[in-house]
């Protein structure tokens, strides 16, 4: 029996608590395998927001499905109970607050975790952004996503700086300023090249499949740290 299946037998017909079912059912279901546990609350707080997330703009495209599909990946014997779950979040009373309030709690039960709300962050932004733009309710949807994470002004704008493809401050992106001398900026870059290597989101019990986030966001730290260099030599 695959864990979607385990996962949906422990939730039922829980339309209109489908929140609190899916908490326990995490904590109870895969109480004994810590991987697999981390495994199913990434992938239920990639469903359940990413379903919010399309209410953010009322409008889910055909895009924004592929995005999720680029992300995260599940057989096809096992499409109709990934349906069957988004479609009971998109139903469900339980606002994004607090789906994000209590999957985040299951994706970072220790401190050595809390990268991975960066990584649905992440995920969030490559799904708003496949229809060309994100909108300004998907911006105000993951700001306060990112509030509810405890995350700060200044690293949700640097998560924020990855996804914008014109105007991209190179700055932000590595969280680093203007005013930072180059080795300062080449040793945060290293840093975060470090921090973001593939096996460390592994490790974290991201999805194999999250790796072209991975890759998407090693291009943009890349890319940023390019044009920083550029600009100094020619200074």
């Amino acid at each position: 029996m695959s864990f979607w299946e385990k996962l949906l037998n422990a939730v039922g017909n829980a339309a209109g608590n489908l929140l609190s079912a899916i908490v326990e059912a995490i904590r109870t279901v895969f109480e004994g395998d810590p991987e697999t546990r981390r495994k199913v609350a990434f992938s239920v707080a990639i469903i359940a927001l990413s379903a919010k997330m399309a209410k953010a703009d009322g409008i889910v495209s055909e895009k924004e499905v592929r995005a999720f599909r680029d992300i995260f990946f599940f057989p096809q014997d096992q499409a109709k109970n990934v349906a069957r779950l988004y479609n009971l979040a998109r139903q469900d009373v339980a606002g994004y607050e607090a789906y994000a309030a209590k999957l985040s709690s299951l994706c970072v039960s220790c401190a050595s975790n809390c990268a991975v709300l960066e990584d649905v962050l992440d995920g969030l932004f490559h799904i708003a952004k496949a229809d060309g733009a994100v909108h300004e309710k998907e911006m105000n949807f993951l700001r306060h996503i990112g509030q509810i994470f405890e995350m700060s002004e200044e690293r949700f704008e640097q998560i924020a700086a990855r996804h914008v493809s014109i105007g991209r401050d190179p700055y932000k992106v590595l969280g680093v300023s203007p005013s930072d001398d180059f080795p300062t900026i080449r040793r945060r870059y290293h840093g975060l090249v470090s921090e973001n290597h593939p096996d460390r989101l592994i490790s974290r019990g991201v999805p194999r499949e999250f790796h072209a986030i991975a890759n998407e966001r090693m291009a943009a730290l890349n890319d940023a740290y390019a044009t920083i260099e550029k600009e100094r030599r020619a200074a």
